[in-house]
């Protein structure tokens, strides 16, 4: 699960995150100097107890938050200095969000709910059904096109979420304990197709889960505790993309 590929770039890189509440008098720090890199093409876990920031960490990454101090810069971009029209644009076209909760609209069909990324990013009507379709297909959901949310399964409800995340061809899809809702079976298939998509497709994956197990399935573990990451002997080091990048080639030479 640790190979890593040599031409791969580092995307997302985050140096001295914090992310500060204020409740009345009371400040709740929930980030405290989060460093990390996430390289381009990578499956990566981000794990930790309820309260530990992974959520913080990921509405940040997704550009739905800014930190209160700290660099995230995503392909070399500050995005705490995108306007508020960028940051909907790096939403809508860059990054795909699968929720533990589903979050699809009640009342509308598959479909419908595939094709709303692409409505707001102004694709023309026939074209965003044609692609909404088709990546329903992708999921193995081409039998349920016209089927509501209550019509499906758990599991079905995912993966019309995980279409909607995909639709845009979107360069990573973050996903916040989505298979919290599920049971184990259920979630074993969803992990089997983020696996699928993630080798086929070629996508940046972060999956924030409080599950060791399904941490262990993914190339690189970070683990976070209080706000901050901190080391596990079971994770690979997290490393800058040079010192990775010169590591993975030495590893490759020596096995020829």
């Amino acid at each position: 699960m640790n190979d890593i590929p040599v031409n791969l770039k580092a995307m997302i890189e985050a140096r001295g995150l914090t992310k500060v509440y204020k409740m009345g008098t009371t400040e709740v720090r929930a980030l405290n100097g989060v460093s990390l890199d996430v390289f381009q093409s990578e499956m990566v876990s981000v794990i930790g107890q309820s309260g530990s920031g992974k959520s913080t960490l990921l509405s940040i990454l997704g550009a739905l938050d800014l930190p209160t101090s700290g660099s995230y810069k995503l392909d070399g971009r500050e995005v705490a200095t995108m306007r508020d029209d960028e940051l909907a644009a790096l939403r809508n076209q860059r990054i795909g969000f699968v929720f533990q909760k589903f979050n699809l609209l009640a009342r509308s069909t598959a479909l419908a709910n595939v094709e709303l990324p692409l409505t707001y990013a102004g694709v023309p009507s026939r074209q965003s059904r044609k692609r909404a379709a088709e990546t329903l297909t992708l999921v193995g959901l081409g039998d349920r096109l016209d089927h509501k949310p209550n019509e499906l399964s758990g599991g079905q409800q995912q993966r019309v979420a995980i279409a909607r995340a995909l639709v845009n061809n979107p360069s990573i899809i973050l996903a916040d304990e989505p298979t919290g809702n599920l049971d184990s079976r259920t979630g074993e298939e969803i992990l089997e197709l983020f696996h699928k998509l993630h080798e086929e497709q070629k996508i940046t994956l972060i999956v924030v889960t409080h599950d060791p197990k399904i941490a262990a399935q993914c190339q690189r573990v970070i683990k976070l505790r209080d706000g901050v990451v901190v080391p596990d002997d079971d994770t690979r080091p997290l490393m800058t993309y040079e010192a990775l990048r010169n590591a993975t080639l030495s590893e490759h030479s020596d096995s020829h």
